[in-house]
């Protein structure tokens, strides 16, 4: 097997460098450096085998090999897409850092992303997703209510599941029926949720007791050994209740982030406000879930009118 080229330290604690301003400067998560980290150790070692030993050598033409390298081994166009912004972040970076005197990823273009709308739940749909973690919580067994909980939370707030995963108790005011979130970059923002999402979450909170140990802390959602529930875990439970419907395609607490903004947006909700309650930095993400109900609409006129 072919040795993976060997990468000069200088390059090493140039990527050590970046990685530590994402977390420290820029409040990236660290799902986020880790990503960073495998794209642009990638492109370094590809670099290396190429003849660069530090980052004045890199140009354009490394770059370009490089992505077209990670085309033919048949990553999507979304992964190439991120691959190409990690490494124009990366040397923008070292250009303003006065680590190279000109920015070779200036003029690195990757393959559009593929243009899909996110599957999301109609409201029949919506409502028996709920209907049936309720009846699933009706005995009182606990990690049921918290799922409960979970699913009319992610449904009523379209948060992400880290967001979610992150709560804690004390971040909940049930008086205006509102939680403080800390989203992408350390930026806290206030959503509100309404009383189904309220009623669930006051019944886990009066069973969470019985999962909790010493290593609860203040966190909301409790795994069945006691600490924070993970994202994993958050990802596991929508999974199995999203599966247990048998005719959505949607899969993951992503799904219930567009479906939560898809219907704000079908019941007359102005898109800055769905753009500030999920957290967006720019509206342009937003407008995707216009789209969304259009499609919507558009299925429904032509599955409806006699005319269509």
């Amino acid at each position: 097997m072919q040795e993976e080229p060997t990468v000069d330290p200088a390059l090493a604690r140039a990527l050590s460098d970046f990685l530590r301003y994402l977390a420290l400067e820029r409040g990236r998560s660290a799902h986020t450096v880790r990503a960073y980290e495998s794209d642009l150790a990638s492109m370094l070692a590809s670099a290396a085998g190429d003849g660069a030993w530090d980052l004045s050598g890199i140009d354009l033409a490394m770059l370009r090999r490089w992505l077209g390298r990670q085309s033919d081994s048949g990553l999507s166009r979304a992964t190439l897409a991120r691959r190409a912004s990690s490494v124009r972040a990366f040397m923008a970076w070292a250009l303003r850092e006065g680590r190279v005197e000109a920015d070779p990823a200036l003029r690195l273009a990757a393959p559009k992303r593929d243009k899909h709308l996110p599957a999301v739940l109609h409201r029949e749909q919506a409502a028996r997703l709920v209907e049936s973690a309720a009846g699933a919580a009706s005995e009182g067994d606990p990690v049921a209510v918290r799922d409960l909980a979970l699913v009319e939370f992610l449904y009523a707030t379209g948060v992400r599941v880290g967001e979610l995963v992150g709560l804690d108790v004390d971040d909940l005011d049930f008086e205006r029926r509102t939680a403080r979130i800390l989203g992408k970059g350390n930026k806290e923002r206030t959503v509100p949720f309404g009383e189904p999402a309220s009623a669930a979450l006051t019944r886990w909170l009066a069973v969470r007791h019985a999962l909790a140990s010493a290593a609860s802390g203040p966190a909301l959602f409790l795994g069945r050994r006691g600490g924070r529930l993970g994202q994993r875990q958050a990802r596991d439970v929508v999974d199995r209740a999203l599966r247990a419907l048998g005719d959505t395609s949607a899969s993951g607490p992503h799904a219930l982030r567009h479906t939560a903004a898809t219907h704000l947006l079908d019941g007359g909700a102005d898109l800055r406000s769905v753009q500030e309650l999920l957290g967006h930095a720019s509206l342009a993400t937003t407008q995707l879930y216009t789209h969304v109900s259009v499609e919507r609409l558009r299925a429904s006129y032509l599955s409806s009118h006699p005319r269509a």
